[in-house]
């Protein structure tokens, strides 16, 4: 959208300023074209100046192949990996251990005799 009315270099120079930039559910799409070089800007941008946490199901190593095009992958690794502090969680997902409840089951039992 901001590509298509004029604000995409304000956006990326807000991207490039904020003090930290949360990628969350990084990976679950392909990037195309443009994505890959806007998230090129966005990483030179950010590099050595601020943060950027990334949180990702995909481990790091298919990181490459997601990106696509491997010479801009090979520059957005790059900037993005240098420096990094890498945290791997082990275990069973915190959103599967607080849910004990089934959704098919009724709410109140009494109210649906079977």
């Amino acid at each position: 959208m901001a590509r298509l009315d004029g604000r995409l270099p304000r956006l990326i120079d807000k991207l490039a300023r904020v003090h930290l930039l949360i990628l969350d559910d990084w990976g679950t799409h392909g990037l195309n074209d443009r994505q890959r070089l806007d998230l090129l800007e966005i990483c030179e941008e950010r590099y050595r100046r601020k943060s950027t946490l990334i949180i990702a199901q995909v481990p790091v190593a298919k990181w490459h192949d997601l990106i696509g095009e491997p010479t801009i992958a090979d520059a957005i690794l790059d900037r993005v990996i240098h420096n990094a502090h890498r945290i791997t969680l082990k275990g069973e997902s915190m959103r599967k251990k607080k849910s004990k409840t089934n959704l098919t089951q009724p709410i109140n039992p009494e109210n649906n005799p079977g």
